[in-house]
């Protein structure tokens, strides 16, 4: 059988929930059901002969954008916090003091400092959906844009699945067949003891079993089994996402430059060269209604040598144009420091994102807040907004398409919402 390794658990939030940074995954043999089922992707292919894909990165807890991304040196002291902007190598383009490594790299990334709708929901869900969990709840809420690229998009044909999730499965209205895959480790290839052969007789032993189910099946209910079992089949016969997950095939010197911490993204490009349209996951912990400041000054150095490195490897290896990377949380934390310890706490009103690569015009921010970063005074960015430029850099158009919901009804995907301008 194939072994997956179980995944450690994550930090807890101030709503007490164990939030995991990796999941567990289903059957993974032939027989199960779960990875021949994420695989039926009915949908059709809008990215023509390029590899369109997406890099979907949370701060889970959400992140200070003011102490990030959009710094106020003018504002109070009990507004501003302790760290200074430094200027990057796009002039105007100023960024936190401990994103020494990203500076040099201004000219690769954009940040929106005046993110609007924002939910307050301590979880990944705004960020992988881009609306709140009561938007269309009572047909099983909305889907990630993974679940909607598995769906529209299908496998990029090179026996990779198209969605590869270390956070929250939410496919809302949509069948669990586009759900992602979450790999926790291990091996994804054929043992010592099973060839190649075998595996396909007993897939072809599964095939037959299943045409019999089908005919004893009077609801109309069972589906076909056939030809996704046979696309599970080859995800573990063409290794490549074994290969994507063994970083003992990468070269020492580059795991090096991205750090233990940033393991995920090195891991994540991997994927993505294997053939993944989508991979999300979570990383650090963000919650910081107290110490905000010096859990900050150990954590945005990992931050910004991994994410660095990541930008890096994408042009060195033409990746740029193909791959977007979004890095983001589900709201931002409060202009005024609070007197817990010097922390920030819950902030919807405005937050912050990182968007590079996918072929946009980086090398730019775009919004203003106001002089105490309560609010967007200068072209505020909706959360939908950035799900439109994504669905567009992965060659899906949110003017044209829609998914029809359980009730029979068309819907768009970001509620006609446009890309950013700016950036396309």
């Amino acid at each position: 059988m194939f072994s997956i390794m179980s995944g450690k658990k994550g930090p807890r939030f101030c709503d007490g929930l164990t939030r995991r940074d990796a999941l567990q995954v289903g059957a993974m043999g032939v027989g199960g059901l779960t990875l021949g089922e994420l695989l039926r992707a009915e949908g059709k292919s809008g990215t023509g002969s390029s590899h369109k894909s997406l890099i979907n990165i949370h701060l889970a807890g959400g992140p200070s954008h003011l102490d990030m991304w959009d710094l106020n040196p003018g504002a109070p002291r009990a507004f501003r916090g302790e760290f200074e902007p430094i200027p990057t190598n796009v002039p105007g383009l100023d960024i936190c003091e401990h994103f020494p490594m990203l500076a040099h790299s201004g000219d690769k990334f954009s940040v929106i400092r005046s993110l609007t709708g924002s939910i307050s929901d301590h979880s990944d869900y705004p960020t992988q959906t881009g609306f709140s969990r009561s938007n269309l709840q009572g047909l099983g809420g909305r889907p990630s844009i993974g679940t909607v690229a598995a769906k529209l998009q299908g496998s990029s044909g090179t026996g990779a699945p198209p969605f590869i999730g270390y956070n929250g499965a939410y496919t809302g209205f949509l069948s669990s067949v586009y759900k992602p895959y979450r790999p926790q480790g291990g091996e994804l290839k054929l043992n010592k003891t099973m060839t190649a052969g075998r595996l396909q007789s007993r897939t072809d032993l599964l095939v037959g079993l299943d045409r019999l189910r089908r005919d004893v099946d009077h609801t109309g209910h069972m589906l076909a089994l056939d030809a996704y079992t046979q696309q599970a089949v080859d995800i573990v016969t063409s290794g490549r996402v074994a290969d994507a997950l063994d970083m003992n095939t990468e070269d020492p010197k580059v795991r090096e430059r991205y750090g233990n911490d940033g393991k995920m993204f090195l891991t994540a490009r991997r994927l993505i060269e294997a053939g993944v349209r989508v991979v999300g996951f979570n990383w650090g912990s963000w919650d910081t209604h107290s110490n905000n400041f010096n859990h900050l000054r150990g954590q945005l150095p990992r931050l910004d040598r991994a994410l660095h490195s990541l930008l890096d490897d994408l042009h060195a290896r033409g990746m740029e144009k193909d791959v977007t990377v979004v890095v983001w949380g589900e709201f931002g934390r409060t202009p005024r420091v609070n007197g817990n310890k010097g922390g920030r706490d819950h902030w919807t009103q405005l937050a912050g994102c990182f968007l590079a690569g996918g072929g946009m015009k980086n090398g730019q921010a775009i919004g203003t807040s106001s002089r105490n970063g309560e609010r967007a005074i200068k072209r505020p960015v909706h959360i939908l907004e950035v799900f439109s430029t994504l669905y567009h850099n992965l060659g899906i158009d949110v003017r044209t398409t829609t998914i029809t919901d359980p009730a029979g009804r068309p819907q768009y995907l970001t509620d006609g919402r446009e890309p950013i301008w700016e950036l396309i």
